[in-house]
């Protein structure tokens, strides 16, 4: 009997039934939270949080989530760690996961993740590495579900560096059946093999980033220097200056289309402030969408499929999260 445990190092590791599992229990969790309803399916559960890089979203959402279905998460960086003397991942991994439930590892090459998942004995998660960023794109198609409906069919357009969000982009659309248009400066294109793609049926590169907009229903991309780039700044500024979205890119996608962004974000840069804090965004769901979604994806590695009754809407005169 196979009892090693499942992680989620990329999109690509979960099949499109569990993910439709995935996002209906995140939409539950989700209800439970803005009603202020307990579910704390968790307890004595915990989590350890291992950065090698800098976080805002990813270290909030998941200490604050795993918090919400009453577990406990512990914070560790490399700076404070043995990983920054040299311990060798793989005896960190056997000691962390002697300890803990599930750990979270947002890091640099995802060589160092799959090491460390070679040698876990619980779940592990990818929090962000230089190729992945499969947490970020599972709360980005579950933010266009809330919104728009299924995904797939639809299209989706991506404006910018072909980056680990847009790597994940591509797995997904393999997996949930969707269009992904991809328009990227000269030098900066698509590599599938880095993608880690089966096909590339789904995915349609553009040199125009008008031509990958035109007609899409979401319009996403992120900023044009990712971390560890930061030397090549000035460069990419010049190179990505045509690929901002802008009100302009916008109006040639679909009139419902949505625009997403993973954060932090760089006004007027790769994206217009009209853009961004316009009507069409949805940035801010998509941020929040991190937290619901992760405990849904720790609630299933840690718990398996857990079936439910839909959760009853909340009365009018339960108190809700949401500002009047």
């Amino acid at each position: 009997m196979d009892i090693s445990p499942r992680h989620f190092l990329q999109f690509k590791d979960f099949s499109r039934e569990e993910f439709d599992h995935l996002f209906q229990r995140a939409l539950w969790i989700k209800s439970e939270f803005k009603a202020y309803r307990k579910y704390w399916p968790l307890i004595d559960r915990t989590l350890v949080m291992i950065f090698e890089k800098a976080s805002t979203r990813t270290r909030l959402s998941f200490e604050a989530g795993m918090q919400q279905l009453g577990g406990l998460a512990i914070y560790l960086n490399s700076d404070d760690s043995q990983i920054k003397r040299g311990e060798p991942i793989e005896d960190t991994a056997q000691v962390i996961s002697r300890m803990s439930d599930a750990v979270m590892i947002r890091t640099f090459g995802h060589d160092r993740i799959e090491r460390f998942a070679a040698c876990s004995r619980v779940p592990v998660i990818n929090g962000l590495t230089n190729e992945h960023h499969p947490c970020q794109i599972l709360a980005d198609v579950f933010t266009f579900i809330e919104h728009r409906g299924p995904i797939q069919g639809k299209t989706v357009a991506w404006i910018g560096d072909s980056n680990n969000v847009c790597n994940t982009w591509l797995q997904a659309a393999e997996i949930l059946d969707f269009k992904l248009h991809v328009s990227t400066p000269p030098g900066y294109e698509v590599a599938p093999e880095r993608a880690g793609l089966r096909g590339t049926a789904h995915l349609e590169q553009f040199a125009d980033p008008m031509d990958a907009a035109h007609l899409a229903d979401l319009v996403t991309t992120d900023v044009w220097t990712s971390m560890g780039f930061e030397a090549e700044n000035d460069r990419r500024r010049r190179d990505f200056a045509a690929w901002q979205v802008n009100p302009e890119m916008m109006r040639v996608a679909h009139p419902e289309a949505l625009f997403m962004h993973c954060l932090p974000v760089h006004r007027g840069e790769e994206v217009a402030a009209e853009v961004i804090d316009g009507p069409q965004s949805v940035v801010w769901d998509e941020a929040e969408n991190r937290m619901h979604t992760q405990k849904a994806l720790l609630e299933f590695l840690l718990l398996g499929r857990v079936d439910f009754a839909a959760a009853p809407s909340p009365s009018a005169s339960t108190p809700s999260r949401e500002l009047p």
